[in-house]
């Protein structure tokens, strides 16, 4: 199975919110805190609980059922079979609830009647959240960027990403396991050694004319490189060296390179224009390296299935069952003027790559320009639901 993109904002696990909405007031939130030993990922809402408003997911139905149907393709194999259960959900579980929903939307005559339908069939679970009693999540964003390059290097373009190494060794889950040698397995180098080692050269499958670019095609783990004549090669994950993920957003605001309130992918671009000298050391402080392979189509998720704008998400997969449904209420920034609300149905079909936690998600926000600005600048405290069909339901 592909491994999933390496969904993470630059900012994930960053910053702190000055804004804790779900918290009392002498507590901040940790966002990346694991949840302690054995407690539930998924919390089951009361029946005096407010539960999100799923009338609207009837008008969108058309749009939604594309990324429904591939975690129905997914759910149906039989080698999904070996992730369940998980967060208390069995496969058939799983299964029943995306049919069954699926059906709803496309048999229900109204609106009205799909919800009613929902509201009778379907069990509501809340996030556990950063505080494992569902005080919220933190959402941020990630994106396919589109970015210049060359199939061949030149003095412009000298930046490289790297085909998958033969001697890197996963498990059947994709895990890393490490570095096969004559020795034995080992852990695998880390980024500084890879670009420093003159054996990857024959890797080499794209370059970059900023380090900065290959830095978020990394973090994104997929790009589209527009070529010089204007046509697109794509490229999306192979795997990585399985070492530690350093956050460049962090390390420039506890320098005292970025203010906390100005960090962005933007500010994160003017910062390395500014200071060209730094950057590489900058870099190196993250030891996790992203190897690519040419696809065709649009990048895949931990599904193995493409990924779809605004409604795959990316969660930590040891803690909530792939291919769910579950609704986001979060908001994201405009191009221009505040943030709005983002309340929608989402399918969870791809994994964090920096995520392991329940109180982190990211929002898939699509291919270009526009998905790279407003991915970098995401972070929206919200809750995750997620949506399971009822035992007794018919």
């Amino acid at each position: 199975m592909t491994r999933p993109l390496l969904a993470g904002a630059l900012l994930a696990c960053a910053l702190n919110a000055s804004c804790c909405l779900f918290l009392p007031a002498s507590e901040t939130p940790d966002y990346g805190r694991a949840l302690p030993a054995g407690a539930d990922a998924l919390l089951l809402l009361g029946p005096d609980e407010r539960r999100p408003d799923v009338r609207g997911t009837w008008f969108e139905r058309a749009e939604i059922m594309p990324a429904l149907e591939r975690s129905l393709k997914w759910t149906r194999a039989a080698h999904s079979n070996q992730f369940f259960p998980i967060a208390g959900i069995d496969h058939e579980r799983a299964l029943q609830s995306l049919e069954r929903f699926a059906e709803l939307l496309e048999t229900s005559p109204t609106a009205d009647a799909f919800a009613r339908s929902f509201e009778a069939e379907f069990d509501v679970y809340k996030s556990a959240g950063w505080d494992g009693a569902g005080g919220g999540v933190l959402f941020t964003a990630y994106c396919t960027p589109l970015l210049a390059g060359r199939l061949a290097p030149t003095a412009e373009f000298n930046v490289p990403l790297h085909a998958l190494p033969p001697d890197l060794v996963k498990a059947s889950d994709g895990t890393i396991l490490g570095q096969e040698t004559p020795r034995g397995l080992r852990p695998y180098p880390t980024r500084r050694e890879i670009l420093r080692d003159p054996a990857y050269a024959p890797l080499e499958i794209v370059w970059l004319a900023d380090p900065i670019d290959a830095y978020i095609a990394h973090v994104n783990g997929s790009a589209f490189i527009e070529l010089e004549d204007g046509s697109i090669a794509r490229f999306g994950y192979a795997g990585k060296n399985g070492r530690p993920y350093t956050s460049l957003g962090k390390a420039l605001i506890a320098d005292g390179e970025v203010p906390a309130e100005e960090m962005s992918l933007a500010s994160i671009r003017r910062w390395a224009k500014r200071n060209e000298r730094k950057v590489d050391g900058y870099l190196a402080r993250n030891e996790s390296y992203v190897f690519f392979t040419p696809i065709e189509g649009n990048p895949r998720g931990s599904l193995n299935l493409e990924v779809t704008e605004r409604r795959s998400l990316a969660t930590d997969k040891t803690l909530f069952p792939r291919g769910a449904l579950c609704f986001v209420e979060a908001a994201l920034p405009s191009p221009s003027g505040p943030a709005s609300p983002f309340r929608q149905l989402m399918l969870d079909q791809d994994t964090g790559g920096a995520i392991r936690t329940a109180g982190r998600a990211d929002i898939y926000l699509g291919v270009g320009p526009r998905a790279e600005r407003l991915s970098g600048a995401t972070r929206s405290e919200g809750q995750l639901y997620y949506f399971f069909l009822r035992r007794w339901a018919p």
